[in-house]
């Protein structure tokens, strides 16, 4: 008796991350989302599907919250979704001088003249204020960050729960914009883990993907974003951060 063979068919892995700039800057500037060696696309690739991407310059945790709470695209996309992605944490590490409602603030001053000049000269003292001020305040305190990450994950779980969630430990930079400073990441790691580890939420660890490019000046110009290989890298241990947690909601294979 021939054996009979059932194929089954398993439904493109779709992604949807909510990051800064990490996400779509590549060596030299940003790029729309869907260039394929972004690394949200890398990742997508590498596990046959395909990614969404909501990110923003300079997004931190609250950003994504408010991404994920206020966007109905994003909400549009959230039943269609199988891992959710949480690519930020790593601008709320950076000095942050001037409050963060100020220092967004300034794009609204006019006339023009008066916010230009305002911009340019909060770019010259920025590494000056980061370097005398050790690297304090940050962009967002550690645990505002955990607190938004939270929030996220307990949202999605609710309404969506066949979604799996990853994240990112924070990553380096070098970046002469703050001086080189990045006082607050060690901190910013220790609740980061120290949430996740609880919270059941796996963490792709940044530093040792990107790190030595970073401190060589091999990565990016500014310091602080990462060259196509750092992409890849990163992309393709996203993925299999990605296997390692079965990703697939109920009902995504059939005969």
């Amino acid at each position: 008796m021939a054996a009979v063979v059932v194929q089954r068919r398993i439904h493109p892995v779709k992604l949807l991350v909510l990051g800064d700039s990490l996400t779509f800057h590549g060596p030299e500037g940003p790029l729309p989302a869907d260039h394929p060696r972004l690394w949200p696309n890398v990742a997508a690739s590498a596990l046959g599907g395909h990614a969404e991407l909501a990110a923003g310059f300079g997004w931190t945790a609250r950003d994504a919250w408010w991404s994920l709470t206020g966007d109905p695209r994003v909400w549009s996309l959230l039943p269609r979704t199988d891992v959710l992605v949480l690519a930020v944490g790593h601008m709320d590490t950076l000095p942050s001088p001037l409050p963060t409602y100020l220092r967004h603030g300034l794009r609204y001053l006019r006339p023009d003249w008066l916010r230009q000049r305002a911009r340019a000269g909060y770019r010259t003292l920025q590494p000056v204020l980061s370097r005398l001020s050790g690297g304090y305040p940050v962009a967002l305190p550690p645990r505002l960050t955990v607190r938004y990450l939270d929030d996220s994950v307990r949202a999605v779980r609710a309404l969506q729960p066949g979604i799996r969630v990853v994240g990112m430990t924070p990553s380096v930079h070098r970046a002469p914009a703050y001086a080189g400073v990045h006082s607050g990441r060690a901190a910013a790691e220790r609740a980061m883990r120290s949430w996740a580890d609880g919270a059941g939420v796996p963490l792709l660890d940044v530093p040792p993907l990107v790190g030595e490019r970073i401190r060589s000046r091999r990565a990016n110009p500014d310091g602080m974003h990462w060259c196509w290989d750092g992409h890849r890298q990163v992309g393709n241990a996203m993925a299999e951060l990605i296997r390692s947690v079965a990703v697939g909601h109920a009902g995504s294979s059939e005969p």
